[in-house]
């Protein structure tokens, strides 16, 4: 195979090597049922007809008072849209769907065990419990509009019934991910100034009921040492009339939420009409460095951009039956399984457990029994299905029209496999490009009108003016074969509104770099830094590479980690890889490549030498890994992200840290001692080499 010599770049830039996929078209069959099928959308949104074109969003909802302003720029760049006008997030989502479909499932509920019975929560059931709840919150937790309240939930039906019930009071809530540790939890009721907390007793986990209400005690404990005093601890039971915590209660702070919903038996509380700029919820993102940012969302711009992406980009009829695999306790949970999907009177699955457990046929019975039509979920989990189980989904009777994957950049080959066999071949894929910061999508195709490229995004959505900037602030141009730091030209209703409590630390991360004047009140002075790496195809279609901190730079040739793993992919053998950046005296750093195996291969040297090579091949020797770990598997998140700071501590031979918080930390002495054996062998073969 011919090598391909590595481009030179500036300093500025990140030479991309990936080579542009064929495209896939979506079916007639799809686009005969599609929401939006009319070219014209882009013209309607484009930055000529900004912002008022949003007005189209906006009149998905139902609204107490319109709007007289549709983009506010006086606090620039602090955006506020549709400013004057008077709106309730948990009223779009229930109340106007009762008349024409009060006993149209809201919410199936999964429980990770298959013995116990999935519950069909209908919009009638929603509503009375979520107006329950809110009686309750007002009355017993004495929280009104513009409180905030630290939620440390689960997947559980009880997750969007709270999160609704705050939304109905404008009571701003703060859901912090149930993989998160206590004191986690504990930073984020700290910063935002809450003094209830909602929680749960336990809930399932892999097969096992964890104790999820010891990290509450934690959390309660640790803020009080950090000037924050929580009055109220409520606790939801995972089986309700019994306690599912060995942790005991503390009396005069924690509450069974079970107990107290007997006094608030069919009381109903009126929607509080909520300025449109309000803040509806707190989404926590970590930061590289400091303190995790609480991510301000408003009501009406977010609620109206994510029903309108929900419509049009992820093709969300009333009838449809729509899965989103991800989270509640992450942006994809708020805004594609609750928010968006139930403004649109669809019905939206949660479940509770792990997608291979027991066996990694259980999301697909899932499907089949559900007859799920629309699939979302994230590449952490399509590559762990496909490396578990690559051929159960032909198992199943299920057909998906519609898959969304989103979260990180999918390399093309575990794209032809969602599309292949999840898909079977049927179901288009939209690949979504978008951040906690962002409310809803950025970049992706519209499934209806636009062919699907494995591994690139595709162009901005409808409103989305994508631009890329080299370090300099020159435009990077389409067709360039380079990439740089992408950035949005425009403000849309989805962007947050700030850091809760710190707008300096807003406007210096994600508008100073390229801010053409601090003093400007012009929304084109204020491009929005993503923070992301990222090329722009002949074709308009965007391609990501990750963080912009996820460039290797090896002898002045910058490299985007994702291209190298991609490469690696390439590989039959390999699962999974991560690579991570390795100091190194000569050429400032280097690779290090993890992978590891799909059932029924074996580690050896010949086939770290076959996955080197493929580096080689692809993108140029400059890329060829210093090394190749082939590991049992991947230090992971709870929620299935591949920890490759781990990784590099490793490679560069310091303190892992922490790894308590991992789904598996076992493997981290797995990895070590794989490290160790290795580099002894090193030893002796070079000692063996010297005495020849």
């Amino acid at each position: 195979m011919e090598k391909k010599e590595v481009a030179k770049t500036s300093e500025a830039e990140i030479a991309v090597h990936w080579k542009e996929e064929d495209l896939y078209y979506p079916s007639t069959k799809f686009i005969a049922q599609a929401n939006l099928t009319d070219e014209s959308v882009y013209d309607r949104f484009s930055l000529e007809n900004f912002p008022e074109c949003f007005k189209e969003y906006a009149d998905l909802l139902d609204w107490y008072k319109y709007w007289d302003t549709t983009l506010d720029t006086s606090d620039a760049p602090c955006w506020k849209w549709f400013v004057g006008g008077k709106i309730n997030a948990c009223y779009n989502c229930v109340d106007r769907h009762l008349e024409k479909n009060k006993n149209k499932t809201a919410i199936h509920w999964v429980p990770e065990l298959e013995n116990e019975r999935i519950q069909h929560l209908t919009y009638q059931e929603l509503y009375v419990r979520v107006n329950e709840f809110a009686a309750l919150l007002q009355d017993f937790a004495g929280l009104k509009a513009g409180d905030r309240v630290t939620l440390h939930l689960p997947m559980v039906a009880e997750l969007p019934i709270t999160m609704l019930a705050c939304a109905r009071l404008g009571i701003i809530h703060s859901e912090v991910f149930g993989g998160f540790s206590g004191n986690s939890c504990a930073d984020r009721i700290v910063d935002s100034g809450s003094n209830v907390l909602i929680t749960i007793d336990g809930y399932y986990r892999g097969g096992k009921l964890l104790d999820h209400k010891a990290n509450a005690d934690i959390a309660v404990e640790k803020a009080e040492k950090d000037g924050q005093t929580v009055d109220k601890v409520l606790i939801w039971q995972r089986y309700p009339g019994k306690n599912s915590s060995p942790t005991p209660m503390v009396d005069g702070r924690d509450y069974f939420v079970n107990d107290l919903l007997k006094d608030y038996r069919g009381k109903r509380i009126d929607p509080v009409p909520m300025p449109a700029d309000a803040p509806l919820f707190l989404m926590y993102t970590s930061g590289t460095t400091g303190k995790p940012k609480g991510c301000q969302h408003s009501t009406g711009g977010y609620l109206a951009y994510v029903t309108g992406t929900s419509k049009y980009i992820q093709d969300i009829h009333p009838e449809d039956v729509y899965w989103c695999m991800a989270d509640i306790g992450w942006i994809t949970g708020h805004s594609y399984i609750v928010y968006g999907p139930l403004a649109l009177c669809a019905s939206s699955v949660i479940f509770e457990g792990v997608p291979t457990y027991p066996d990694p046929g259980r999301a697909w019975r899932i499907a089949e029994e559900l007859d799920v039509n629309i699939f979302h979920t994230a590449p952490t989990a399509i590559r762990a299905l496909r490396k578990v189980g690559p051929d159960e989904p032909a198992k199943y009777n299920y057909h998906f029209k519609h898959m969304t994957t989103v979260g990180e950049p999918i390399e093309p080959e575990v794209w032809k496999w969602y599309y292949n066999v999840v898909g079977k071949g049927e179901a288009v894929i939209v690949d979504t490009w978008w951040q906690t910061e962002n409310g809803g999508f950025l970049c992706s195709t519209v499934p209806g009108m636009k062919a699907m490229k494995p591994g690139s995004a595709g162009p901005g959505v409808p409103g989305i003016h994508p631009i890329i900037y080299d370090d300099d602030g020159n435009v990077v141009p389409a067709g360039a074969r380079k990439a740089g730091n992408i950035c949005i030209q425009n403000p849309w209703p989805g962007q947050f509104q700030t850091i809760w409590g710190d707008r300096d630390r807003f406007v210096s991360t994600y508008f100073a770099r390229y801010c053409k004047n601090e003093k400007s009140k012009d929304w084109r002075d204020w491009p929005y830094l993503a923070g992301d790496a990222a090329m722009l195809a002949d074709d308009g279609y965007y391609r990501i590479l990750g963080r912009i901190d996820d460039v290797i730079n090896v002898s002045g040739h910058r490299l985007g980690t994702k291209e190298l793993e991609s490469a690696s992919l390439d590989v039959i053998e390999v699962a999974e890889a991560a690579v991570v950046p390795v100091a190194d005296e000569i050429r400032g750093m280097v690779p290090d490549l993890y992978v590891s195996l799909k059932p029924g291969y074996d580690p050896s040297p010949e086939l770290a030498a076959k996955i080197s090579q493929s580096l080689c091949d692809s993108i140029g020797k400059i890329a060829r890994p210093r090394k190749v770990w082939i590991v049992p598997d991947m230090p992971k998140t709870r929620s299935g992200k591949i920890m490759r700071r781990i990784l590099a501590a490793i490679s560069n031979n310091k303190d892992v840290g922490d790894t308590m918080t991992l789904a598996n930390p076992d493997i981290v002495d797995d990895i070590k001692k794989i490290s160790q054996d290795m580099i002894e062998e090193l030893k002796e073969s070079k000692k063996a080499l010297m005495k020849e």
